[in-house]
């Protein structure tokens, strides 16, 4: 049955020194809205005595009109829910004129916007548009302990006080900022404190608050190549020019990030599981690129995503854990170990750069919400996060082996596999000079949702391949995700 949605009262002013009668008032207002398309079929109206009352005057008026409007049709009885907009109008014509005509044409004046809006790509992008085999970033949403979550947050709605209602800290919640501490020295091998720890609404935010902090018009900034499109996008809106860096099996160039501009404000990077081509940062590059940036003044935002997840191995150490100079802002996020809908992400500051990200902050949104940040510290140190990562660790190795068996079974020679020793990704090298645009576009339309390599390039003539994420397909599901695959590679249309 369709939801009726609750009755909203509606902008009516009624004057009692004018002619008109009040309950006709009350009718050309009504009637003119459902006509404009202000109140939709299905939308519930207010009673007569909560209209009578808003307005201040007797019920007779507001009796008297509805009456009428229900006679015409523009407005019908509902059991169980009231008066409700007609879902069938009646001819415009039924009783008189229509009390307001829109104009057949509107005259307006110039429509500006900034001009940091044409500097992102506004190209149509199937592949972000669906749940399943091959999603990039999805999680297995069914494996999360939901029964876990949900006595958390039915825990946390009874300790409800005033002060859940005020603005929390700025900072974040401080005894999630505890936990997240705790753990990231532990399991990250960070060097950080609590007060060194803002909570924000996921990575994307992390970056933008960064961008502000850190960046003027003009700084060059180095960008891994092929890199992270959407950090890209934060810095070229920031008005950043960038400076794009070749990776290679040991991660970022560093030694041809300094031959094309060893100056730059900062390098972004991904050095625990590069994306898009999956790459480690090797010791060697790591301290390459310490050294630089403390030796030129600039700043690393290490951007670690979703390092939990290691197959071949044990988690790599964060680069911060290495610095000894306090030049790398770590941003972290909870979109890839929990779910995104969370929106939830970290950013562990040098202890210098805490006010100005503060004062950055006080003018974009105040704070975070507090109460998913409550939730989650208890779900953290109960030592529930912990658990689900050991065992979504194991599930997402099987699924990645999974698909690297069918990859090579079905499409062996005609794709190379990179970066499927970690992550919940892995991308595929086409070799048979198809554009991976084109075929992620007939993916979408069959419910494979893998991206195109080239997106992720500055150059004009990137590397043609696919990112296929294999978190959200079970197991079962890999072999005829792949062999749909295969027919895709091949110009065939979707076989059983």
């Amino acid at each position: 049955m369709k939801r009726v949605a609750s009755g909203i009262l509606p902008v009516i002013a009624v004057d009692r020194n004018a002619s008109k009668p009040l309950h006709r008032q009350i009718y050309d207002a009504y009637r003119s809205a459902v006509v404009d398309g202000k109140l939709r079929p299905g939308q519930r109206i207010p009673s007569t005595r909560v209209l009578a009352t808003e307005l201040g005057v007797s019920r007779f008026p507001v009796l008297n009109a509805y009456s009428q409007l229900l006679a015409e049709g523009y407005l019908e009885g509902r059991v169980g829910a009231g008066t409700v907009v007609s879902g069938t109008l009646p001819d415009q014509f039924t009783s008189s004129a229509p009390t307001h005509v829109r104009p057949a044409t509107t005259r307006a004046g110039p429509r500006a916007a900034a001009l940091r809006c044409s500097i992102l790509r506004r190209e149509n992008s199937p592949w972000l548009e669906g749940l399943g085999a091959f999603g990039v970033g999805q999680v297995a949403f069914d494996q999360f302990p939901v029964h876990i979550w949900s006595r958390l947050i039915a825990r946390h709605c009874r300790r409800m006080n005033a002060q859940s209602f005020h603005y929390g800290d700025r900072m974040g919640s401080p005894a999630l900022r505890e936990t997240l501490a705790a753990y990231l020295r532990t399991a990250r091998s960070l060097h950080c404190e609590a007060e060194q720890i803002m909570i924000v609404s996921g990575s994307q935010h992390a970056l933008e608050l960064s961008a502000r902090v850190l960046f003027d018009p003009g700084s060059r900034v180095w960008m891994e190549e092929p890199g992270y499109a959407m950090a890209r996008d934060v810095f070229a809106l920031a008005g950043c020019q960038l400076v794009p860096v070749p990776v290679d099996e040991e991660g970022l160039d560093v030694r041809a990030g300094i031959k094309r501009y060893g100056k730059a404000r900062a390098a972004f990077v991904t050095p625990s599981h590069q994306f898009p081509l999956g790459a480690t940062l090797s010791a060697g590059r790591r301290f390459q690129l310490l050294e630089w940036a403390q030796d030129t003044g600039s700043w690393i935002i290490e951007d670690d995503y979703d390092s939990e997840y290691r197959y071949e191995s044990l988690p790599i150490a964060s680069l911060q854990g290495l610095d000894a100079n306090s030049r790398v802002i770590y941003i972290g996020t909870f979109s890839k170990v929990l779910f995104p809908s969370l929106r939830l992400g970290y950013i562990v500051i040098p202890t210098d750069l805490v006010e100005r990200f503060l004062t950055i902050r006080r003018t974009m949104d105040l704070g975070p919400p507090g109460f998913f940040q409550e939730v989650l510290a208890d779900f953290i140190g109960e030592g529930h996060f912990v658990r689900h990562i050991r065992r979504m660790r194991v599930l997402y190795q099987e699924r990645r082996s999974a698909l690297v068996a069918g990859i090579h079974k079905e499409v062996d020679g005609k794709v190379e596999v990179l970066g499927s020793e970690a992550g919940m990704h892995l991308t595929v090298i086409l070799k048979n000079g198809a554009s991976d645009v084109e075929m992620a576009e007939r993916a979408a339309r069959q419910n494979l949702w893998m991206w195109p390599l080239s997106r992720s390039y500055f150059s004009k003539d990137p590397r043609q391949g696919l990112i296929l994420g294999f978190g959200s397909t079970a197991v079962a599901e890999i072999p005829r995700a792949v062999r749909r695959l295969r027919n895709l590679l091949a110009g065939k249309g979707e076989q059983p």
